[in-house]
């Protein structure tokens, strides 16, 4: 009854497209942002890194400027996906958060309420205690599971960085399993792409771990990479290609390898622009038959009223501060998204 359910709710409400064939396709979008430090304003004594985010630090980190934080953000998602889904997304992967709070605090906000988005987070290690979290809609996307997979690396034990979130459930009647990722930062220059390369790694274990129950599992791996699509992390270790044709059973495609060729990038520093911002789909999600749930087409939602329109950083991502400067900005990432069909009977 609850698959019934949601079907008549894509029916009613969701786009369709009409293709040579006069057939009609659900839309289905899948998104990921980095929300840029969403912190709440409340010292956690556990957690020295929120220290920078409180009324008495250098970016006086008030009230007021957390619910205008909150509010820009809620206003990012209930624009991104609509052109083909005008429910919004299913799913929503999401990092740079404090805690499971602000999360709850962000679903509640005006402008996404109607959604009655759901939250699933975990706390994770990370010693700027930032963690990465997932927003699903549940008249769209049905949760059956979710664990958080620790970053591994026996070299260095004491690392402490983001879990891998693994989350699964049902999305148009089928079983997908989604991984949210924020691999390790780049601090500490071209040494620290081992770090990211074992991310990768530990992407694979999980992902091996579930086509040894599930051999032609739907899969999406989505976050803030801190790699671009040809790196050694995403290219050679997660193995994620550049072209559908490439793709074996059980492996990757990356959509976003073409965009980033194309020039466009998630986020921008000292004038190069950056694909750190990736959603990647299995094998199972490619093809055209429609009649089960295939990818369509990737995005990166950069809207103009994301983009700093002045100052040095113009043509940038409009992020909340410039410097110390609260300039009541969104993200230094734009969104990615993606969109999945699915044939109408």
């Amino acid at each position: 009854m609850r698959q019934l359910t949601i079907t008549a709710t894509l029916l009613f409400f969701c786009a369709t497209l009409m293709f040579a064939q006069k057939k009609s396709y659900a839309v289905y979008s899948i998104a990921f942002y980095n929300l840029e430090n969403l912190f709440d304003t409340v010292d956690d004594p556990d957690n020295p890194g929120d220290d920078e985010f409180l009324p008495e630090s250098a970016y006086n980190w008030t009230q007021d400027k957390y619910e205008k934080k909150q509010a820009n953000m809620a206003k990012v998602l209930s624009r991104i996906g609509r052109e083909y889904s005008p429910l919004g997304p299913a799913i929503i992967g999401v990092a740079e958060v404090e805690n499971r709070a602000v999360l709850e605090d962000l679903v509640k906000q005006k402008e996404i309420s109607d959604m009655n988005l759901k939250v699933i987070h975990e706390e994770s290690p990370d010693w700027r205690g930032i963690d990465v979290g997932l927003l699903y809609n549940p008249d769209l996307f049905t949760l059956e599971n979710y664990k958080a997979h620790p970053f591994v690396m026996p070299s260095r034990p004491d690392y402490r960085t983001r879990d891998h979130l693994l989350v699964s459930g049902w999305l148009a009647g089928e079983k997908i399993h989604v991984i949210v990722n924020h691999w390790p930062s780049r601090f500490g220059g071209k040494k620290s792409s081992i770090l990211r390369e074992t991310a990768a790694a530990s992407v694979n274990m999980i992902t091996d771990s579930i086509y040894a129950k599930e051999p032609e599992a739907k899969i999406i791996i989505m976050g803030d990479l801190n790699d671009d699509p040809n790196d050694k992390s995403v290219k050679k270790v997660l193995n994620a290609k550049k072209k559908q044709k490439d793709v074996k059973p059980q492996g990757l495609f990356n959509p976003m390898w073409n965009l980033y060729s194309q020039g466009v990038g998630s986020l921008a520093y000292q004038g190069k622009w950056s694909l750190f911002d990736q959603i990647i789909v299995s094998h199972e999600l490619l093809g055209d038959n429609y009649s089960s749930l295939k990818y369509w087409r990737a995005e990166i939602f950069n809207n103009d009223f994301l983009i700093q329109k002045e100052g040095k950083n113009k043509g940038y991502p409009l992020r909340t501060f410039s410097g110390e400067t609260f300039i009541n900005g969104y993200s230094d990432h734009f969104p990615a998204l993606i969109y999945l069909l699915k044939e109408i009977e």
